[in-house]
This record gives C-alpha cells, sequence and structure tokens, in this order.
C-alpha cells in the first residue's frame, strides 16, 4: 500500500507580475485572507495554509513566546506582517514574525512602515513543499536578523552576515538553548497534548539556561 502525507499547503505562481500590479494585489485582497503573498523579480507567489501547516506554525510561535518569557525578553508579535520595500521592489508576508531586540522602537505602533522602522528581528517560515521564491535571498535583501524554516521535520535557524544567511547551530537571541530541538517538542505534542508539551518545553529550557 503507498501512503501519501497530507497536504499542508498550496502554492500557485503568477510570472511577469509588475511591482506595482503586486502592490494593487495586495489593497484588493486586504487583509481578510487566508494566503499569503510574497513578490520578487516580478514572481509572485501565493501560498495557502492548511491545518497541519498552520497547526506547526501556532505551536512554534507558543514556544518563541515562552523562551521570550524565560530569558526576560519583551516581545511584540506581528504574525504574517506585509513587508514590503518599494526601494528594492520586493515583499513578503511570513507565516510569523516578532520584534524583540527592537521591540521597544515599535510597541506603539498600529501600523509598521520598513521605509520608516526596522524588520522584525525574527521570521518563521513553515514549509511542508518547497517555496517557488528563495525566502533566503528575499528577507536577507530586507535586512531580517535572523529567520527560521521549519519543514515538519526539522528546524533550521539562519543569521545573516554581510548580506546573506548563514546556517548556525543556536539562535544569537536565545543562546545557549539549542531551539532546533523544538520540533521534538512538535511531536510530542501529539502525544501529551499541546499545553502538557509547552510545559515540558518550558522545563527544558529552564535546564538549559541553568546548565550554561
Amino acid at each position: 500500500m503507498v501512503t501519501t502525507a497530507p497536504l499542508s499547503e498550496t502554492r500557485t505562481l503568477l510570472k511577469n507580475i509588475s511591482w506595482q500590479t503586486f502592490k494593487a494585489m495586495l489593497t484588493d485582497m486586504g487583509n481578510e485572507r487566508n494566503s499569503l503573498l510574497a513578490y520578487d523579480n516580478g514572481i509572485v507567489e501565493i501560498m495557502t495554509p492548511l491545518m497541519p501547516h498552520e497547526n506547526s506554525n501556532r505551536l512554534i510561535e507558543g514556544l518563541i513566546l515562552v523562551l521570550c518569557e524565560e530569558f526576560g525578553l519583551e516581545v511584540k508579535t506581528t504574525g504574517s506582517l506585509t513587508l514590503t520595500r518599494d526601494d528594492l521592489e520586493k515583499g513578503g508576508e511570513p507565516n510569523s514574525s516578532y520584534y524583540i531586540q527592537n521591540e521597544l522602537l515599535v510597541r506603539d505602533k498600529e501600523n509598521i512602515d520598513l521605509d520608516q522602522d526596522p524588520p522584525p528581528d525574527l521570521v518563521l517560515e513553515v514549509d511542508y513543499s518547497r517555496p517557488k521564491i528563495d525566502k533566503l535571498s528575499l528577507y536577507a535583501a530586507m535586512g531580517i536578523p535572523e529567520f527560521w524554516r521549519y519543514n515538519g521535520t526539522v528546524l533550521r535557524i539562519y543569521t545573516l552576515v554581510e548580506n546573506q544567511y548563514s546556517e548556525v547551530e543556536l539562535s544569537p537571541i536565545f543562546a545557549p538553548v539549542l531551539v532546533r530541538a523544538i520540533p521534538r517538542f512538535i511531536q510530542e505534542s501529539e502525544k501529551m497534548g499541546q499545553l502538557a508539551a509547552k510545559s515540558a518545553f518550558r522545563t527544558w529550557v529552564r535546564e538549559q539556561i541553568s546548565e550554561a
């Protein structure tokens, strides 16, 4: 018997789209939508997350908030914030984004404009299928310091070095905790429940910090 993995997301690609048309699409589609858009070099990718994708995104966000609490870091969660740079003609909507080091600079802002405000300190992409747009290049161009990518099995951590991402073992924000172990707690949540896994993760984080 051949088994197939459940569909976690769908991706649609549009080519030969101008930057002005992409900006108009964002306006016309509005914020009340399930799909996430990205734009680079005349290509628009429309990604629609399904339940496995969104479940992973929510679980990881909960664990990121635990990390911030245990490290005593303030955080502003900005979700799938639309990130656009007119000067670069690039745009993206990550699954989740966070202001941590620069939280104070945007704490009271209802709208964030990358022409005036810093980009998020951390963005997360859940990619069960291969993206049609190179997100490493996209977010590096926008100057986002840290990028996490989860493919349903492995969590990879990238940090920005000389305008390019390098994969690292430790997140600069949350060192010395080995956050690449997060998938283990995602898997455990399927057995013990999400809140129990979150509690186990908190205990593990405290042990990691105390042993450093």
